[in-house]
């Protein structure tokens, strides 16, 4: 078996890795892409000692990879699929009682630990390719450790064995308890990078469809190039590989391919796609080496990035570009970006012309960018949407992620917004004692093979008997939209689904159709909790929508105005809903499928549907909450108050209320202002300078009498406690307007206690009495405090005013007669010795009637001129 393989590079550690799991539970195996660990490992441990006659379970992150994996082993046993090496896959297994090693996908090995967490009958769990580091191939994880600590003992061990092309083995290994490593070398041949410089691509991680499109035309004349320096498809292989970011880049690329190579060139090269919503049948062409004679170009997404090996490829094509979902927890929307791959990515695409020769590799992109690229790529679970890890958490029994061990822990505003999205969808809600737990509805959607959404639309069609068309919406909606420019309606996609005539849209039809089968099957095979109970509308169009709204009840929408495109969500999102007419006149309606750029204020819809305002009263009525409001129309200055029937943010009906408790209108006053801020009360300026005043003392730390200290009069501390200042003054307004009679100086002076109110007379006086015998006011506003004095008031005096028990020296402006400051000083003897000779030389002739004395300590202070004095 093993000498069929072909002498691959993991041959050389099989003893390694034997040997490892003999003394160890866990072991992270690390081998390039084309090592041969994906198909040789799990058949070199077939007979291990401590495996006995229990299974080995491996998991790969894409239905494809598991098919064709398990699909070599069993011809390197000369067996057919579902004997001794089986799959199971989402919706689909080839398994039977003689099965040993079973390979399967991230969904379904998260449902058989929650039906069996120390899974009972398994010694070895192999997560394959971990460095891509999948939002279920992390949660898999994170369950199988505490299931095995929790349902395993010393006498039956669960042995974990991570494998992995480009990963950081050091934190993997650190998980599991510092487990061994082994790593294999590759033999991969030389392969010669030849970077072709593209226009400037914006930064890692944004969307950029103008660099997609650029690196797409480059894509098309490298292809025609190649194609047309060997025509002849010799030497062999001469196979061409190349990376797209997905599906309608492929298509795009394979129309440009053939509509620009010569009818010469065409007729001895076979251009195939290669991507996950194709048939099996097609995924295995795309895989086969080419047909002697003839030259094959591979046109793929990320998929054929790792597990998957595609035959006779000499020559890869990377566009350096690839599909990625982005979670926005502001939005609560998982949308997909065009991102740049990583460093580790393009090698291991680089990687794929080098395994049975000496390869060629073209980057499009400039040899500067290279080293400039991320390391590895970001992990989904920092990124991704968490409902349906959420969901299979609460299912765990698991009310924090923290309980569990993760290499990288979920995200907490992510984590936040799905058990939001689960309590919305009425499958999970907050205990008494603050944890979270699943309700029988979102139990039995916790054991479905689907998003949490879908789950939900199909429990309550199920109670209703309308499974059949819940279970095509479901398909329809797990599918890529074949037709993109059709509109948005998604009747006109069930219309299609339904019609006999083969046409483009053929393998989407059989692909749909078969999900919606295998929909309705897992559905049958569910026990579902009685307690659902639900009716569906006869009429299909109002069905749809009903159906839809229990999938996507934060997506509902209406219209701003009859006949407008712009809508708002029920989640307060705003979403262009481009009909033209083909979702009908309705104000309502649901969004299945949206889209849009991170940081946009709107969405785009794509598929929606109209829903009945009616059955709001019906089949809808729990997504329908009733509140009172009391606020006040800034407009009309007023009050009002109302009850409002809600879906969401959406305002279904208002009633007015007339009799309303006196303490709402205040506290929804108090709002306003706590909204708007304090600019909206009549501050006087004396107000403002008593707060500036305690202010003052406040921050040089003197004592209050009275009181624990001075208190904090900041804005911000204001407007924290406007109840207990403000709010007893509000019971008797009625009009915004009335807010102008407001004492807000003697609202502030109650805060203080008499003792407090004398200390702050003595220690922050608002006046201050000059040498002239004039009392002038002190501007607490400015930092020191502004004492604003004519020059020959302050004759006779070199003592500098001082407040706060000596503490602060006021700044005294000194003024010419015509009250124009002369000079800022807070040392009033300087200047007299100083700058005064000189402002006396330049303002006496300027001001002759006033008093410039040469000595003017020893002159008599006055706010008048010479005669007056």
């Amino acid at each position: 078996m093993i000498a069929r393989a072909g002498g691959l590079p993991i041959v050389d550690v099989l003893d390694a890795v034997r040997a490892a799991l003999r003394g160890r539970h866990e072991l992270v195996l690390e081998a390039p892409p084309g090592a041969g660990k994906t198909t040789l490992v799990p058949l070199a441990l077939l007979h291990e000692p401590w495996l006995g006659a229990q299974r080995i379970v491996m998991l790969e992150p894409r239905r494809m990879a598991a098919r064709a994996c398990a699909a070599r082993m069993a011809q390197l046993l000369g067996e057919p699929v579902g004997r001794t090496v089986g799959y199971s896959v989402r919706l689909e297994s080839r398994v039977s009682g003689d099965t040993r090693i079973e390979v399967v996908t991230e969904g379904v090995l998260t449902r058989r630990l929650q039906s069996d967490p120390g899974l009972e009958g398994v010694g070895l769990l192999i997560f394959d390719e971990f460095h891509e580091r999948s939002l279920d191939a992390d949660l898999g994880l994170a369950l199988a450790l505490q299931g095995r600590a929790i349902c395993r003992d010393a006498s039956s061990p669960l042995r974990l064995l991570i494998m992995s092309a480009t990963l950081d083995g050091a934190a993997v290994a650190a998980l599991l308890d510092d487990a061994p490593r082994v790593r294999a070398e590759g033999r991969v041949y030389p392969v010669a990078v030849d970077y072709c410089a593209a226009a400037e691509r914006r930064p890692a991680g944004e969307r950029g469809d103008g660099s997609a499109q650029r690196a797409l035309a480059q894509c098309v004349d490298v292809l025609c190039q190649l194609l047309a320096e060997n025509p002849l498809a010799e030497p062999s292989p001469n196979g061409v590989l190349v990376f797209l970011p997905g599906q309608a880049e492929i298509q795009r690329t394979l129309r440009q391919l053939r509509e620009r190579l010569p009818e010469q060139c065409l007729q001895r090269v076979d251009i195939v796609p290669l991507h996950g919503s194709l048939s099996l049948e097609q995924q295995e062409r795309a895989m086969q080496p080419p047909l002697r004679g003839r030259r094959k170009v591979v046109l793929a997404t990320n998929i054929a990035q790792t597990s998957l090996t595609i035959e006779g490829v000499a020559t890869v094509v990377d566009t350096g570009l690839a599909r990625a979902a982005r979670f926005d927890p502001g939005s609560g929307m998982a949308r997909l970006h065009t991102v740049t791959i990583s460093r580790a990515c393009s090698e291991q695409r680089a990687g794929r012309a080098g395994r049975l020769g000496p390869g060629r590799c073209f980057r499009l992109w400039p040899e500067s960018r290279q080293e400039r690229l991320a390391l590895r790529a970001t992990p989904e679970m920092l990124q991704a949407d968490l409902a349906q890890l959420a969901l299979q958490l609460l299912a765990w029994g698991v009310s924090d992620p923290a309980e569990l061990s993760w290499l990288d822990p979920p995200p907490r505003a992510a984590w936040e917004q799905a058990l939001q999205l689960l309590a919305g969808l009425q499958a999970a809600s907050m205990s008494g004692d603050g944890r979270w737990r699943l309700a029988p509805l979102g139990v039995a959607m916790a054991a479905l093979p689907m998003h949490p959404r879908l789950a939900r639309m199909l429990i309550c069609a199920h109670a209703a008997g309308r499974d059949a068309l819940a279970c095509e919406l479901a398909a329809v909606l797990s599918e890529r939209d074949p037709m993109p420019g059709a509109g948005v309606d998604l009747a006109s996609r069930l219309l299609a689904l339904r019609q006999d005539a083969a046409g483009a849209h053929g393998g989407w039809r059989h692909r749909v159709r078969q999900a919606a089968r295998q929909y309705r099957r897992v559905l049958g095979q569910q026990k579902l909790p009685a307690a659902v109970q639900w009716s569906a509308p006869r009429d299909e169009e109002e069905a749809i929508g009903c159906l839809l709204a229990l999938a996507y009840p934060d997506r509902i929408a209406l219209r701003r105005q009859p006949g407008s495109d712009s809508c708002q969500l029920a989640s307060g999102r705003e979403v262009l809903v481009t009909d033209h007419g083909a979702l009908g006149s309705g104000a309502w309606l649901v969004v299945a499928d949206l889209g849009g750029r991170a940081g946009q204020a709107q969405d785009r819809a794509y598929l929606a549907a109209p829903l009945a305002p009616r059955l709001f009263e019906s089949e809808l009525a729990d997504l329908v909450t009733t509140d009172a409001v009391a606020l006040w129309d800034e407009g009309s200055g007023r009050f009002i108050a109302e009850e409002r029937r809600l879906v969401g943010r959406l305002v279904l009906a208002r009633k007015r209320l007339h009799d309303v408790d006196p303490a709402l209108r205040r506290e929804a006053l108090l709002a306003l202002i706590a909204r708007r801020g304090l600019g909206m009360l009549p501050w006087s300026p004396g107000a403002r300078q008593w707060r500036a005043r305690v202010d003052l003392l406040r921050r040089t730390g003197l004592p209050a009498p009275g009181l624990e200290a001075w208190p904090d009069l900041s804005d911000r501390a204001l407007l924290a406690s406007l109840d207990q200042w403000l709010g007893p003054w509000l019971e008797s307004i009625t009009h915004l307007d009335e807010l102008a009679g407001l004492d807000l100086a003697g609202m502030l002076r109650a805060l203080l206690p008499w003792e407090a109110s004398q200390a702050l007379s003595e220690q922050a006086p608002s006046h201050w009495q000059v040498p002239s015998g004039a009392r002038l006011a002190i501007d607490y506003l400015s930092d020191p405090p502004v004492l604003a004095v004519k020059l020959q008031e302050m004759f006779g005096s070199d003592e500098t005013p001082v407040i706060a028990q000596g503490r602060v020296a006021l700044t005294l402006h000194l003024l010419s007669p015509a009250r124009r400051p002369l000079q800022i000083t807070q040392d009033l003897a300087g200047f007299w010795r100083g700058s005064y000779d000189a402002v006396r030389r330049e303002m006496k002739g300027r001001y002759p009637k006033h008093p410039w004395p040469d000595d003017p300590l020893g002159a008599r202070p006055t706010a008048g001129t010479r005669r007056r004095s």
